[in-house]
């Protein structure tokens, strides 16, 4: 950082969640990035893949050899399939960089979690023990302290912010939680796939992956933490026809009988200094419209007196929150810049 700013390298940068980082980092006045890699469109510009990103139109893409490009930042972002980036973060962290990965292969603390759920051994235990869950408003002092962030599943972010204050306050019945998600298709990636062409999903609407989703020993992992005892959960996502965008709906029971004010003046409370969590007025719903583009995630709190019942509904952007826009959240703390930088944007409404 010689010069000032803070260079930044982009390891499968050709996805959404990549086009996204570059979006949000192009108006980042205190970093400029580098490089940035992608087997299937090496050789290609930033533009020819997003023409939207001027600012990149001489910066081509760049197959992933960790070796060649770790003189060219100071910080990387990893982008990639789950199971391809342990031996990339581990070969960044020893030599000294810092580095946030996207994918889940630092997000699960213990390792024989991590490989019942995705099928992979982790290779590099040691340095897994070292990375840092990645949602500020949980771990935000241990995050600016990191030299490896996991950065959080789009799920498990909209599921856990929505049920930290609830669960901090022994409010609710951890032995009960549903967590039922609606996630855009670009959720699922950048890639060509016949269950996720127009004519499968326009006018349609299912969920999948119910008992057996891979976010699900992440949001446990978390909810355990916060809680300090084993939480277990029912969730169950589903695919909705709009891009981007997921909307959570969680319910549990009270502990006892509560006030819809006094409860949603805990989550203020816990929420106060926040600057990406907007908590709603009584009576108000969250949108996925209202959070498009940003990395905020709006939170509605109500109360079924009738039933005891607590429910929380969320909406983040999946791509921003819910990916890049959280992990420059995590960037912007690891490195003492102001935490709203480049982030404070206007949604993509309407």
């Amino acid at each position: 950082m010689a010069d000032g700013m803070l260079k930044i390298a982009i390891c499968g940068g050709s996805g959404y969640t990549g086009g996204e980082l570059l979006r949000v980092l192009s108006n980042h006045p205190l970093v400029t990035v580098t490089a940035v890699t992608s087997e299937r469109s090496a050789g290609k510009t930033v533009t020819d893949l997003f023409p939207n990103l001027h600012k990149y139109s001489n910066l081509s893409y760049e197959p992933m050899k960790i070796d060649k490009i770790l003189h060219k930042a100071d910080l990387f972002f990893l982008a990639l399939p789950h199971g391809e980036s342990q031996e990339a973060v581990n070969f960044i962290f020893l030599h000294g960089k810092k580095v946030i990965d996207l994918s889940a292969d630092y997000r699960i603390k213990d390792a024989k979690i991590y490989q019942e759920w995705y099928k992979v051994t982790h290779g590099f235990p040691n340095t897994l023990k070292k990375a840092i869950y990645g949602i500020p408003e949980l771990y935000r002092n241990e995050i600016s302290n990191a030299d490896i962030i996991a950065n959080p599943g789009c799920y498990p972010t909209g599921a856990i912010l929505g049920l930290y204050p609830a669960i901090k306050n022994k409010l609710i019945d951890i032995n009960f939680v549903v967590i039922d998600s609606k996630s855009g298709i670009s959720g699922a990636g950048r890639k060509s796939d016949i269950t996720f062409s127009y004519c499968e999903v326009n006018e349609s609407f299912r969920a999948y992956s119910i008992t057996n989703h891979r976010h699900i020993p992440e949001i446990e992992q978390e909810l355990s933490a916060i809680a300090g005892k084993n939480v277990k959960v029912n969730f169950t996502p589903h695919i909705a026809p709009f891009d981007r965008g997921i909307l959570t709906t969680i319910y549990s029971k009270f502990l006892k009988r509560v006030d819809i004010k006094n409860i949603i003046e805990i989550y203020r409370n816990t929420y106060i200094n926040e600057p990406f969590i907007k908590l709603l007025e009584e009576g108000k719903l969250p949108n996925v419209k209202n959070v498009r583009g940003t990395n905020y995630c709006e939170i509605g709190i109500f109360v079924n007196k009738r039933t005891n019942t607590f429910i929380a509904v969320t909406a983040i952007d999946n791509l921003m929150k819910g990916a890049s826009g959280q992990a420059i959240q995590n960037m912007n703390i690891m490195m003492g810049f102001d935490e709203k930088t480049a982030l404070d944007l206007p949604g993509l409404f309407p």
